[in-house]
């Protein structure tokens, strides 16, 4: 057992750009208040054990805006390729230094505060783990997407990762379970038909209803379920949009 774990620093990283190919600009969308980017940057925030919150923007001149709203918000800020999100991540790492690195999608507004935590918690019950996710099974709604890096396989992929891998960050690591070590939270009941992340104009409506519902403030996935399950024509809305595959 690791005798010291919280000597461990573990950093949230928020990949965020305003080019959006399907909503462009949608990470600035207003939302109860604050941005769609300061509600990722919150929920990060208040995540157990999380040490910062960095968000990963590029150097193009449009996410300037990008950058000076994570600031605003209290976060860390690291930019670099647009095109090329992994070496973000290196940026971030050689920038804020962690034992390991959470991973967040600025697209994903209802982020719950505790299942982030729940990652870091067991990954610093257990540190030899490359990789944690809520996404290695999927349960839960598109939306509460979150994982963690182990530093030094962070460090590796930057090297080795060509592609899609650069694009998608992870997908060189948990595509990989006979080389890295890899575990998963899961759910019960299951409700990954559900989707509360942001990339069409559907999806918008949908979040839009449930921050109607749960008011501005970070909530659990218990409660966003429950929201949608009682409002059945809201969360069906957005039921026919397909998420991008990972082209490997």
């Amino acid at each position: 057992m690791d005798p010291d774990p919280v000597a461990h620093v573990v950093n949230a990283v928020i990949q965020a750009r305003a080019s959006s190919t399907r909503l462009p600009g949608k990470v600035l969308r207003p939302l109860a208040g604050r941005s769609v980017l300061g509600w990722v940057v919150r929920a990060a925030a208040s995540s157990p054990g999380i040490d910062n919150v960095v968000v990963a923007t590029s150097t193009e001149a449009d996410d300037d805006a990008v950058a000076e709203e994570a600031a605003r918000h209290g976060a860390l800020v690291a930019r670099g390729p647009l095109d090329d999100v992994l070496a973000r991540f290196a940026v971030a790492a050689e920038l804020y230094p962690a034992d390991a690195v959470v991973r967040l999608t600025a697209d994903c507004p209802l982020l719950d505060s505790e299942l982030i935590g729940q990652l870091v918690t067991l990954w610093r019950a257990r540190p030899s783990l490359d990789y944690l996710s809520t996404t290695l099974v999927r349960t839960l709604p598109r939306g509460f997407d979150a994982e963690l890096v182990r530093a030094g396989v962070l460090a590796e992929q930057v090297e080795i990762a060509r592609g899609a891998d650069r694009e998608h960050v992870t997908s060189g690591i948990y595509s990989r379970p006979e080389k890295y070590a890899c575990s998963g939270v899961v759910v019960s009941p299951p409700a990954d038909d559900l989707r509360v992340t942001l990339d069409t104009v559907e999806d918008w409506s949908v979040i839009e209803g449930v921050v109607a519902e749960l008011g501005d403030r970070v909530g659990a996935w218990r409660e966003v379920v429950a929201i949608l399950r009682s409002l059945p024509d809201l969360a069906t809305l957005n039921q026919h949009i397909e998420q991008k595959k990972v082209a490997r």
